[in-house]
């Protein structure tokens, strides 16, 4: 099946890796109403396309995402209520409903500018991974707006909020060496070394069991707010449930290449599935 084509946005891939690229490089790859609807169609075309294992998202040219486009997302539909109330439901629904419930991992790959709310969609995916001179920023402050949609919540569900209130205070940007130490993004490389890095990553979690990845990535996600209580019923249940959808973990494989077959040390290499 021939993969869409879209105005906004760029499909790419790599075997089973899918790179999905903002594609407005003109325009820092800021959000217009046009690539919130782009994305939040692809998302959802590569959330059940059989290919792709892991997507990575990142930006043309030399921006990542430079966040929305104040011309064309607030100022022209300033006086389309429709058209500003249907932008601002898409725009919502792909960078926090659909990547927060994803059901294969994702990667932020950010490779220059990082804008407002371009931190929802970082936020969002499940790892990230930037360039050690990519700038990131919540501009706000300087155009009379807060930070809002979600983008404030996003700061203080990811960082401390001494550097969460600083940061969109302030108005002060910072690089990718910094986002690290905040606890913005996994890892920050040289630019040049980005892409190989992120496919690294990306090719580290096509050898784990995708039904563990994904039962994972939703168990970590929700409990991170709940009550210890709360949270050790529901990832008994979440066991119970991956225990039911997968026949390699009905069977133990995992712990029987560890107990019996000693074929799998943690620490002392990566863990191989067995070959179907």
């Amino acid at each position: 099946m021939a993969d869409k084509t879209y105005e906004n946005v760029k499909i790419e891939r790599e075997g089973e890796i899918t790179f999905l690229i903002l594609n407005r490089p003109e325009k820092r790859n800021a959000m217009s109403p046009g690539l919130h609807y782009d994305m939040e169609d692809a998302l959802l075309f590569l959330n059940d396309d059989p290919q792709t294992k892991v997507v990575i998202i990142t930006g043309a040219g030399d921006s990542w995402c430079a966040g929305q486009d104040l011309k064309l997302y607030f100022r022209e539909t300033a006086n389309n209520p429709a058209e500003r109330k249907r932008s601002n439901t898409a725009s919502h629904h792909w960078r926090h409903d659909i990547l927060t419930r994803f059901s294969k991992p994702t990667i932020a790959m950010v490779n220059g500018f990082c804008f407002g709310g371009a931190f929802t969609q970082l936020c969002s995916c499940d790892f990230a991974i930037a360039a050690e001179d990519a700038i990131f920023g919540l501009s706000e402050v300087n155009w009379g707006i807060i930070p809002g949609g979600i983008v404030s919540w996003n700061l203080t569900d990811m960082l401390l909020p001494r550097h969460a209130m600083y940061y969109a205070a302030t108005g002060e940007s910072f690089d990718g060496k910094r986002a690290v130490e905040i606890g913005l993004v996994n890892f920050a490389v040289p630019k040049d070394e980005l892409k190989a890095k992120t496919l690294e990553l990306a090719n580290k979690l096509l050898k784990l069991n995708p039904n563990v990845l994904r039962f994972t990535k939703e168990g970590v996600r929700a409990v991170r707010h709940m009550r210890a209580d709360d949270a050790r019923e529901y990832l008994g249940a979440k066991q119970d449930s991956l225990q039911k959808a997968d026949k390699e973990i009905a069977d133990r494989v995992g712990m029987k290449k560890f107990l019996d077959e000693k074929s799998y040390r943690p620490g002392l290499g990566p863990y191989q599935r067995p070959q179907s």
